[in-house]
């Protein structure tokens, strides 16, 4: 066993340690763009230590930590994969599982050679859902091609992006196609020993998750002999403390570690060289919760959903401001303007002004680019991404003077300091547009400032932390052009 005491020296870093979460208040970007619906709640919420960025409850923005509401599900695919379940109610007990078809993909993967595991998902084109986008099987053939003999599986489930909370309720709803995906993947890359590192705003996805380990040993689904056979595997839960960077898998790494949580120089790469310097498989929980339906049917059936370079079906988690907020399955292709007038049934009211998709970390898409189709190759051809599915519309509510002081607060407050654009020029930009929003006039050197410290984000940033803010930064200057120069006159 390996020590995952977090030091002394290390605490200070997190926020949550001590923490009650019963009462908070979250003051992420969901909740921002709504905070005209509960000013005093969103006052309570930005003034408070330490800030908390998101509570998974978007649908319910503003939203405080009490709020046991529960948000619609729904597939709006041919058929459905990751909320296949969810959207009937969940499946939070073993048995349930078994009843809708679980554990039949787990035995299907043990009577396949690991190799041929590695083709399904190659077969299925299947893409991270974290963010990255990066291919999945090419991810497990390089983890299953290290010769050493120990080697990990990861699950990160630290879902800090604002705006997104699909995998919160995979955990609390579908535990146990977590632990038989996480299974299916280390049976494939030859991995012993997993870990869930579930962000600590999520208490009841931890008591879900634990308790489900607790009965996946039990009954053998877990443990020296998975479902009979020689095939041995054990999951542990990490929780997290309370910091956005541990969402790059890296810092995630050093997180279970009891290390500072700070992103790691690439290469080598977690596959080669990852946790306590094993080859280490780390998926994030959506990406995970597609591999029993592939192992089931196999990965042609899951290529044919969805377009080319964008193959099978995502979640996306859509904001309070929607008529329709909440869950939905959808797959790969469709306009952008469908999901936003068509699922989601367009605002509540006011005018909308833009959306983000993905996160805070990415770059905004405006009314006129709403024909854009959903898929990763499309979405980044106008500077913006798929990311892990967060949709959070914005109204006249918002200025975009206010909007982009928002994003850099948020990562200059999140930033891990291990970077000097970050830890320096997050926080000056995040100056700069605190005396824009307060009326004051902008000084001289303020646009000059602006362009240098995007470009240095850009560039010279050690994680997506940094390079997210200068795509989101970009972005707001192609779109929005005219209103961010009226910022500097």
């Amino acid at each position: 066993m390996h020590d995952t005491h977090v030091q002394p020296d290390v605490e200070s870093f997190y926020s949550l340690p001590g923490v009650d979460l019963s009462a908070t208040r979250c003051c992420g970007t969901a909740c921002f763009v709504a905070r005209q619906r509960d000013p005093d709640g969103w006052r309570e919420a930005s003034s408070q230590s330490p800030r908390i960025h998101c509570l998974g409850k978007c649908y319910a923005a503003p939203a405080i930590a009490t709020d046991g509401s529960r948000p619609t599900i729904e597939v709006r695919s041919r058929t459905g994969i990751v909320l296949e379940r969810i959207a009937r109610g969940g499946a939070r007990t073993l048995d349930e599982y078994r009843q809708n078809g679980g554990l039949t993909a787990l035995k299907a993967a043990l009577a396949l050679k690991p190799e041929q595991v590695v083709d399904e998902l190659e077969l299925s084109e299947l893409k991270g859902r974290g963010g990255g986008g990066f291919p999945t099987g090419t991810k497990w053939r390089v983890a299953a091609a290290q010769a050493l003999p120990e080697k990990y599986v990861v699950a990160n489930l630290d879902e800090g992006d604002p705006g997104a909370y699909v995998d919160r309720l995979i955990a609390e709803d579908d535990p146990f196609c977590l632990i038989e995906g996480m299974a299916i993947a280390a049976h494939a890359v030859g991995a012993t020993r997993g870990w869930i590192y579930v962000r600590g705003e999520y208490p009841y996805a931890t008591r879900s998750l634990n308790s489900a380990i607790e009965t996946a040993r039990a009954d053998g689904l877990l443990g020296t002999r998975v479902l009979g056979t020689s095939f041995a595997f054990d999951v542990d839960v990490a929780v997290g403390g309370g910091s956005y960077v541990c969402g790059e898998e890296t810092a995630l790494l050093n997180s279970i570690e009891g290390k500072r949580p700070v992103a790691r120089v690439r290469p080598p790469y977690v596959a080669e060289r990852g946790l306590w310097g094993k080859p280490t498989l780390v998926n994030n929980v959506e990406t995970i919760a597609n591999v029993p339906w592939i192992l089931r049917h196999g990965g042609r059936a899951y290529a044919a959903l969805g377009v080319p370079g964008s193959r099978g079906t995502k979640v996306v988690s859509l904001n309070s401001l929607f008529r329709r907020p909440g869950l939905y399955e959808i797959e790969f292709g469709i306009p952008v303007r469908e999901i936003v007038e068509g699922i989601g049934g367009g605002l509540q009211s006011g005018t909308l002004r833009g959306l983000m998709i993905g996160g805070p970390l990415t770059g905004v898409v405006p009314p006129d680019q709403l024909d854009t189709r959903f898929g990763f190759q499309e979405l980044h051809a106008i500077g913006a991404s798929v990311g892990h599915g967060g949709i959070i519309v914005f109204d006249e509510h918002t200025s975009i003077a206010e909007l982009v002081h928002h994003v850099f607060s948020f990562g200059a407050y999140e930033s891990c300091g291990n970077c000097t654009p970050c830890r320096l020029g997050a926080p000056r930009i995040e100056e700069i547009f605190r005396r824009i929003v307060a009326g004051q006039p902008a000084r001289s050197p303020d646009e000059i400032e602006w362009r240098q410290i995007v470009g240095a984000l850009k560039l010279a940033s050690l994680c997506g932390l940094g390079t997210g803010l200068a795509e989101f930064a970009e972005s707001i200057t192609r779109h929005y052009a005219s209103e961010l120069q009226q910022c500097f006159a």
